[in-house]
């Protein structure tokens, strides 16, 4: 039997492998987040300067999933799916054994690269995987985003409340090494187009661009948002990104296919993926804060950080569970459909929390219906994002669509921050988030959910791609062989 068949072993081991590797990749994001207030002693370090070990991660997952997205078409999508794995090893075992700063820096931003495994693993999924089998584990993978974020808050809690912070890393590194163990053992390995040139300066470009953007939207609650390294480097941002395009436009080999990106379901249901990363980290970073803020307030819960987690948990199980329940919306009515429904979801959980959120069973509860919109959202963006391009351009194309979810989260991360921080109230010494700071977010994030469904609605109501070939193109195959035909139907 060929090394390169997929049936070397079965699509369940297939998928299973994947999700269990983009579980393991979306833990990094909560790891820390025990540690947060800590980490300014633990690496003695100014507090602002320790918030690096937070952005470094964020920055380094926005700029690597596009780049691995297209070294995955190029060179095989387990290739890359090692290497990120490697990258997230190499990086835990960095922190696990260091005490300061610097190398705790690296060792996120080594975490960070590994973001590469989901987008690439999603689009590994439609070239090794029978066609009927592909929805269900797509929508399988992506719910693997939201178990990931969900586990990874209590389980960290746990171990920092129980043993040495380092703790988690060997643990980040221990899974990272399991995956990848299955990965080499069990994934099969499709042909590559090795053949083609990577496009190097479209990927600077990109990185820089992507930096100059990013960073002054992570940093700007700390720097001051009118502060001149704030807008100067909003301004670099833009100047480099438009640029940036200008040159990928021009390119025969380019890192991201614009024309591409620009048809009306790729463009319209990566806006709207901004919306809902948008909506989806507002639950993240808003209801923790409200389950811990003190009982003294009148409207806090009181809850530790372990609980706090605990009770965000059944989200990320609710994503499990309705992954079958979007794959067959998608199977009966459509990838739109799916969108639509998914965000609608998120705009009636904010909606319910409004009036929910007098005890802790209330919050779960909010928790629960925001996650599953989620949930079933991110089933359908990559099922859209596939059925209109080509085959040979599906693991950047969804490498992009994860960008603009990281886009989303980065800034619903500043935009809640600075509402939460400006609307507070003095506690003996120290100031927490009123309850019109947290209803305030509820509306904010309502607002992008709605943006999100007149997004969604300007996707064409249906995108079919026909013949599409299984295989990967082979290496001799012209890079701008077509090979997908696109059916729009407004």
């Amino acid at each position: 039997m060929s090394a390169t068949s997929p049936r070397t072993v079965g699509p369940g081991v297939v998928t299973g492998v994947i999700a269990l590797s983009g579980v393991v990749v979306s833990l990094m994001q909560t790891l820390v987040v025990p540690i947060i207030p800590q980490l300014p002693r633990l690496l003695d370090a100014e507090p602002s300067d320790a918030s690096w070990v937070i952005t470094a991660t964020l920055l380094a997952a926005a700029v690597v999933t596009p780049i691995a997205g297209r070294l995955g078409d190029m060179y095989g999508k387990r290739k890359v799916l090692v290497g990120s794995l490697v990258s997230l090893v190499a990086g835990s075992v960095l922190c696990a054994v260091s005490d300061a700063l610097i190398p705790e820096i690296v060792g996120r931003v080594l975490q960070g690269l590994a973001t590469g495994v989901i987008p690439v693993g999603i689009s590994m999924l439609r070239d090794v995987l029978p066609a009927e089998r592909v929805g269900g584990a797509v929508a399988l993978v992506s719910a693997s985003l939201g178990v990931g974020g969900a586990i990874g808050l209590p389980l960290s809690a746990a171990i920092v409340e129980n043993a040495d912070w380092h703790v988690l890393f060997w643990l980040a590194a221990g899974l990272g090494a399991a995956c990848l163990a299955l990965v080499v053992a069990l994934l099969p390995a499709p042909p590559s187009r090795a053949a083609e040139r990577f496009d190097t300066p479209g990927a600077i470009g990109l990185a820089a661009g992507l930096v100059l953007l990013l960073l002054p939207v992570t940093k700007g609650g700390d720097w001051g948002w009118t502060s001149g390294s704030t807008l100067g480097l909003f301004a670099g941002g833009v100047v480099v990104l438009v640029l940036w395009a200008a040159y990928e436009v021009r390119v025969a080999q380019p890192l991201v296919d614009l024309r591409v990106t620009v048809r009306r379901p790729v463009l319209f249901t990566n806006l709207a993926s901004i919306l809902v990363g948008f909506a989806m980290y507002a639950m993240s970073l808003t209801l923790p804060q409200l389950l811990q803020s003190p009982e003294a307030t009148g409207y806090g819960l009181g809850q530790s950080t372990l609980m706090a987690g605990l009770a965000l948990a059944p989200g990320g199980l609710v994503m499990m569970a309705l992954s079958p329940v979007s794959t067959r919306i998608t199977a009966r009515h459509g990838a739109r459909t799916s969108l639509l429904i998914g965000v609608g979801v998120i705009g009636l959980g904010y909606a319910v929390g409004l009036f929910l959120m007098a005890e802790v069973w209330q919050i779960v509860v909010t928790a629960v219906i925001v996650s599953g919109g989620v949930g079933i959202a991110y089933a359908a963006m990559p099922a859209l994002i596939m059925d209109a391009v080509p085959v040979t351009e599906t693991a950047s194309a969804n490498g992009v669509n994860a960008l603009m979810r990281s886009i989303g989260t980065s800034t619903s991360s500043a935009v809640m921050a600075a509402i939460l921080a400006n609307m507070t109230l003095r506690l003996g010494p120290v100031e927490v988030p009123t309850e019109d700071g947290f209803r305030v977010t509820y509306v904010v994030a309502m607002a992008a959910a709605a943006v999100g469904l007149l997004l969604t609605l300007a996707i064409p109501r249906a995108v079919r791609a026909t013949a599409i070939p299984q295989a990967p193109a082979s290496a001799s195959a012209p890079a701008d062989l077509p090979s997908a035909t696109t059916t729009e139907t407004r």
